[in-house]
């Protein structure tokens, strides 16, 4: 009895987690660029009980003993990197991305801050005390764009129109279009293994700090056209890839799971109880 306590305790945390993760999908399912998260469970631990050499037949199949389990928990929570529908918005400044690729930015105001990665590409040009402008995400992370080879940030001049080509090349316009400024490419990087990338905010995704970024992620140049290439496309927002249904049908799933092992650990405390009663 005890046994079965402790299986039905410890798998029910591991739900209530799976049940908020299905929660944060659901949340989420109209925020751009949202990538659907998975929970992956493992068995805490499980053992063989023996049986007495006596239970061993004629006509018997099966081996002695049975397996005994204690129970489930989640050891990783994964990214759905998944495309999901674009929209249009004809804003300059609205950016998605068509294939497996993330827009890199930093997370402070210097190239020296640290990488992070992310698929919202709600931008905004954000004026600066140079009177330029540069283009940043919706929660003031600058985008990084790879000039010749070297980082650097995205400045549009005051009154210039930023123009995102398919290809990731970035060019400012004057209002009369006399003047063409070349401002290199945005820098993409190709996630090689989700597992390892982290959120470490809302729509933001970092690499952990023991873990080598080049083993996690990777710089690709946009190539439309391309089978399986990466394009850009200037004036769209990629949609979450959530699909509501499938979440549906995991928390009703995850729900009933949950409640078979709630009904568990009840039974096994009226058995304990019955067995106390008993001894007097």
């Amino acid at each position: 009895m005890n046994n079965s306590m402790i299986s039905a305790a410890v798998s029910m945390g591991a739900i209530q987690q799976k049940l908020d993760i299905l929660a944060d999908n659901i949340a989420n399912l109209n925020t751009n660029g949202y990538k659907r998260k998975n929970a992956v469970f493992e068995d805490i631990l499980t053992n063989v009980q023996p049986h007495e050499a006596e239970f061993m037949q004629p006509g018997r199949r099966s081996p002695l003993g049975f397996t005994q389990g204690w129970g489930a928990r989640i050891v990783a929570q994964t990214l759905d990197m998944t495309q999901g529908p674009l929209q249009q918005t004809n804003n300059d400044t609205d950016i998605a991305i068509e294939g497996n690729a993330l827009f890199e930015v930093r997370t402070g105001m210097s190239l020296n801050s640290e990488r992070a990665f992310t698929r919202q590409g709600a931008f905004q040009l954000m004026p600066t005390a140079t009177g330029d402008r540069i283009l940043v995400t919706n929660a003031g992370y600058p985008v990084v764009a790879d000039d010749g080879g070297t980082d650097a940030f995205i400045s549009v001049p005051d009154g210039y129109k930023l123009t995102i080509a398919a290809d990731g090349t970035l060019t400012a316009h004057s209002p009369d279009n006399a003047e063409t400024l070349d401002l290199g490419k945005l820098k993409l990087a190709q996630v090689i293994k989700p597992e390892l990338l982290q959120a470490v905010a809302d729509n933001l995704y970092g690499v952990p700090q023991n873990v080598n970024t080049a083993d996690v992620v990777q710089t690709i140049q946009a190539s439309p056209g391309q089978s399986g290439g990466v394009a850009i496309r200037q004036g769209f927002l990629e949609q979450s890839n959530v699909n509501l249904v499938d979440e549906m049908s995991d928390l009703i799933n995850v729900q009933r799971a949950y409640q078979l092992n709630a009904r568990a650990l009840s039974s096994a405390d009226q058995m304990m109880q019955m067995a106390t009663d008993l001894r007097g």
